[in-house]
């Protein structure tokens, strides 16, 4: 799963990636291999937002490519999700040092970025993969244990919150939550006539 190149992207994409690229709004650009965007569609009637990149996303400028990545795939798979459904992007576009969550001043920063990208990408379902992207992009101060699988209406949007692939790699029990997140999330999808029901069995 890989970007297009850049003279094929849409002129609107040109100029988003380029204030991406040239984006010093906050220290995280002093020390970063690739500014990370995203990879999925362009358009997609779901963003999967998480925290920011780690170590192999800074090396390859893809969002969720490293152990993380591979698990959310599978999950994707699973429930039958292809390339064209869906949108992956993060909080922040710069790895933090050490892979510490991004700061409140960080993701602020790059607030104006992710919104401009919210807007190319047009989702109607947007999930939120971690305590870190919930927090920030809703504003909401629970843990995600006890909003994970809930949704969230704001205006038109579906938001649902679940946990990050990092932490289902390190807690294998939670697993089947994830699942069952995506699964919602395909379910949601089905109703607003984004995707078809999947074949009965």
């Amino acid at each position: 799963m890989t970007n297009l190149n850049f003279t094929e992207l849409p002129t609107a994409w040109q100029g988003f990636l380029q204030a991406c690229n040239s984006c010093q709004n906050c220290d995280l650009y002093r020390e970063r291999n690739r500014v990370v965007v995203y990879r999925g569609s362009l358009e997609a009637p779901l963003m999967i937002i998480g925290e920011g990149p780690g170590r192999q996303e800074d090396i390859e400028g893809l969002p969720f490519v490293g152990r993380s990545g591979r698990l959310l795939d599978d999950a994707l798979l699973a429930q039958g999700f292809s390339e064209k459904d869906f949108h992956i992007c993060n909080i922040v576009k710069c790895r933090p040092p050490n892979n510490r969550a991004p700061l409140p001043e960080e993701a602020q920063a790059c607030r104006r970025l992710l919104n401009a990208q919210f807007a190319l990408v047009k989702p109607q379902v947007v999930l939120l993969a971690g305590a870190t992207a919930y927090k920030y992009f809703t504003g909401g101060q629970d843990a995600i244990s006890k909003v994970r699988g809930q949704w969230i209406k704001a205006g038109p949007y579906h938001i649902m919150p679940t946990f990050h692939p990092a932490y289902i790699l390190r807690n294998m029990s939670k697993r089947s939550e994830l699942w069952d997140d995506l699964a919602a999330v395909r379910k949601k999808l089905e109703e607003l006539g984004f995707m078809d029901p999947r074949p009965e069995n």
